[in-house]
């Protein structure tokens, strides 16, 4: 009897796998966090539409995730706080503003930002768990995108942030 729920729990657990795989979710770890999730769909939605939404980005000369310090150097315990901030930063501050005239890109921008509104429910649970710890240096770095962010108009931020997607995800999958 025991070996049939070794088993049964053995055969759960591959199917469980299995799902993962066939949906492209992948455990990523942000500190003691660790995230189911898909960056596949994300990035595929965002690489059909990176050309249209850097070309309407006229600011050449700032940017706001790519500060010498924003996302680099972040130790493995200040991840979880600064993944944190950074999606709730994209749900608030530029998906909001990124609306253009072109329907197909405006879809694309919208199903990205249900990934992350997705993903950041498990964030939430996790900070909510006190399992995020907020350093002094992640809390820096966020302010530091912040001030990078608010140094521009609200849509040339936001569309700068949509633009500079591709760096977060990067560093995203560095963290797997």
């Amino acid at each position: 009897m025991k070996g049939s729920h070794f088993f049964l729990c053995l055969f759960s657990v591959m199917c469980c796998l299995n799902l993962m795989l066939a949906n492209g979710s992948k455990i990523f770890l942000f500190g003691p966090c660790r995230i189911s999730m898909s960056l596949n769909e994300i990035r595929s939605g965002f690489t059909a539409i990176k050309a249209n939404i850097q070309a309407r980005d006229s600011i050449r000369t700032v940017s706001i995730l790519s500060h010498p310090h924003s996302l680099h150097k972040i130790k493995s315990s200040d991840k979880c706080c600064i993944i944190h901030h950074l999606f709730n930063f994209y749900m608030d501050k530029v998906f909001k503003y990124c609306m253009t005239e072109d329907s197909y890109v405006n879809r694309k921008i919208s199903s990205i930002a249900n990934s992350f509104l997705s993903i950041k429910r498990k964030l939430v649970q996790c900070h909510n768990q006190n399992m995020c710890k907020c350093g002094q240096e992640s809390t820096e770095k966020f302010e530091q995108i912040l001030t990078n962010y608010e140094g521009l108009n609200v849509t040339s931020a936001a569309i700068k942030s949509l633009g500079e997607l591709d760096i977060l995800l990067d560093w995203m999958e560095k963290s797997r």
